[in-house]
């Protein structure tokens, strides 16, 4: 999978999770520490988002049941993506789209629509025709997701802590058939 000469997209299997903890764990920190809303709080040490890949990613990578994509843009690992589709039997037809991140460095490319683009092909090829997510409401994504065709279907005021203040921010639920 790729995307220009400078640009690649590929499936992160067990293995290349293991081996590049480090620098998966470096972007989740740098998006933490820009303000991304995705479930950690500052203080945020290198450490603690190593772990996140190792405790939380790793397993469900190895289980068959989350797809991890990565971009690569100039040697540097610059953004990922997951598709969730560890389903109750009653919706093996949903997948969720968890975490997707683009490095600050990297920014402003198109990374984040062509990570959602695959993530939409992989999703189709796994036989799911509906993809849901979540976004702090009035986040930078929120107006990406929509620009794809995600629609809202409702917001949840105080869901979630913000990174920095610690007050309560909304999250608003999105949707999008295939």
């Amino acid at each position: 999978m790729s995307t220009d000469p400078q640009t690649t997209i590929s499936i992160f299997w067990a293995d290349d999770v293991a081996h590049n903890v480090r620098e998966l764990g470096a972007l989740l920190h740098a998006c933490v520490h820009d303000g991304a809303s995705i479930g950690f709080v500052l203080p945020f040490p290198q450490e603690e988002s190593e772990a996140f890949w190792i405790d939380n990613v790793l397993p469900a990578v190895q289980r068959g049941v989350r797809l991890l994509l990565v971009v690569h843009r100039d040697g540097r690992i610059a953004g990922s993506g997951q598709l969730d589709y560890d389903t109750p039997p009653n919706q093996p037809h949903r997948a969720e789209v968890r975490k997707l991140l683009v490095h600050p460095d990297f920014r402003r490319l198109g990374l984040a629509k062509a990570l959602m683009a695959e993530l939409e092909r992989q999703a189709g090829e796994r036989g799911r025709s509906l993809l849901t997510l979540d976004t702090r409401t009035g986040d930078k994504a929120e107006p990406l997701y929509a620009s794809l065709g995600y629609k809202t279907a409702g917001i949840i005021p105080g869901y979630c802590r913000d990174p920095f203040q610690g007050n309560l921010d909304s999250t608003t639920l999105m949707y999008r058939a295939l």
